[in-house]
């Protein structure tokens, strides 16, 4: 690591230590504060505005580092306009939509500066499918996805950033070995603001990151692994990044069918999350989130073998993972019964018996 990327490191990291006191201060002061529910985990009022901190040490190494002169500018407007959103959000909890609308905003901010998946190739198949109009709505598709993923999971103290931080250190490796100096740069920024807010916000918190630094961090894992996918992607490598977040993915796509089965809106809270499933198991709040730490550790490094393997080898990672998976939610109680909801959600969908 040479010396820039040493110092923009250590200079995000040690700005979120020092800011994140006054951050707590400054969330009780303007009511930006999580209150204890029936649904909620914790059980005294909480200071949410900690994605504030993560946002000023991203700054602050943005600065350090230079990047500036490296033109990113719809990049950057997009992070202020979640940060906005967030903040808000945490102080006045708008409603879903609003918080869909801007990130709508943010994300066709970076698709008009140039950010996009503009074609497609699958190995042995198509040596190249241009997207045309879909490049546009793929790619917002894919940022808001990512934000929202890592939303839906910050339910626990220290779980959003800790499943952000060994996604963004998965992205940092795979940027070094590809010796993508931007990318590489932004995930050590990003990985050093997510790693000083943890000492706040790990078991038991001080600080919870609320929607100003869950959104925050999604957006940014969704723009760093859009960098990497740049222009053209297999479809392999596509299928990656999403590998990489496979906790947040998992945890989404089975909430997702969850709510469509009981008939409730998609944004709809509840208390079957894969950390809510773990806690009824018995399991301590900490050990809850070490265990959904070492999910997140090897869906990761499936990611990365992934990258090096053959187009075989690849498919037998991708069915091994969805074994892996299947049996999961099996066992923490997410699902009853073998490809149950998967059949009830085909018959719901399609109308058959």
């Amino acid at each position: 690591m040479d010396i820039n990327l040493t110092l923009s490191f250590l200079a995000s990291f040690v700005t979120v230590l020092l800011v994140t006191p006054f951050v707590i201060k400054l969330a009780h002061k303007i009511g930006a504060t999580d209150k204890p529910n029936k649904r909620k985990v914790h059980q005294k009022l909480m200071p949410r505005l900690g994605g504030l901190a993560i946002f000023i040490g991203v700054f602050v190494g943005y600065l350090v580092s230079g990047l500036y002169d490296e033109r990113i500018y719809g990049i950057t407007i997009g992070g202020i306009i979640i940060i906005i959103v967030g903040i808000l959000d945490d102080i006045y909890e708008l409603k879903a939509r609003t918080k869909l609308i801007g990130q709508f905003l943010a994300a066709g901010v970076v698709v008009y500066s140039g950010l996009k998946i503009e074609f497609l190739s699958i190995p042995f198949v198509v040596e190249r499918f241009d997207l045309g109009w879909l490049a546009i709505p793929l790619t917002i598709f894919w940022i808001i996805g990512i934000t929202n993923a890592i939303n839906l999971i910050d339910g626990l103290d220290g779980l959003a950033a800790g499943i952000s931080a060994i996604a963004i250190a998965t992205l940092a490796v795979m940027a070094g070995l590809a010796g993508k100096e931007l990318i590489l740069t932004l995930c050590l920024i990003v990985l050093a603001s997510t790693v000083g807010f943890l000492f706040f916000n790990f078991h038991p918190a001080k600080i919870f990151m609320g929607d100003t630094g869950a959104l925050f961090l999604g957006y940014c894992i969704g723009v760093l692994s859009l960098l990497g996918l740049y222009k053209s992607v297999t479809l392999f490598s596509f299928i990656i990044p999403i590998i990489i977040l496979g906790v947040p993915v998992f945890d989404t796509a089975f909430a997702i069918i969850r709510r469509i089965l009981n008939k409730q809106p998609i944004s709809a809270p509840d208390k079957s999350h894969l950390h809510h499933r773990l806690l009824a198991k018995g399991i301590s709040h900490r050990n809850t989130v070490l265990l959904i730490y070492g999910f997140g550790i090897f869906f990761s490094v499936c990611a990365v073998l992934l990258t090096a393997t053959t187009f075989i080898g690849a498919i037998v990672i991708v069915l091994a993972l969805m074994i892996t998976t299947q049996f999961i939610a099996e066992l923490v109680g997410i699902i009853n019964a073998r490809y149950k909801p998967f059949i009830s959600f085909y018959k719901k969908v399609t109308g058959k018996n």
